[in-house]
């Protein structure tokens, strides 16, 4: 069983940043791909970065790149997204999630996730 807790969430101006923590469990985290995902109020779950196990392999949404950075640390069971310069629209709860790449279908664990709210 893998469970996710993120974090790191909060309430910020536009054209801040914040830093963005899942916590996961298991003895096998570094062999496991990661993503983070968004959804506003009655939205959809949308695609914002995803990495690989080794690290090496990462993969943005059009709408982030330049301004987000996906890392991991997989002696601390953690994988991160540092946001930077952030919008309004980007006012979300983001929630980690075990897998690769940009459709959901494509994960099958999620955290609880973490509110996000970039004030104008």
């Amino acid at each position: 069983q893998v469970q996710l807790v993120e974090s790191g969430g909060g309430l910020v101006q536009a054209g801040g940043s914040l830093r963005l923590s899942c916590a996961a469990s298991g003895r096998t985290f570094s062999s496991y791909d990661m993503g983070w995902f968004r959804q506003a109020p009655g939205k959809e779950r949308d695609f914002v970065a995803s990495i690989n196990w080794s690290g090496d392999r990462t993969f943005y949404a059009d709408s982030v790149k330049g301004r987000f950075t996906i890392s991991r640390d997989n002696a601390k069971n953690t994988v991160y997204l540092q946001m930077n310069d952030l919008k309004p629209e980007d006012t979300a709860v983001y929630y980690c999630g075990r897998g690769f790449g940009p459709q959901t279908y494509s994960y099958d664990h999620w955290g609880q996730g973490t509110q996000v709210t970039v004030s104008s």
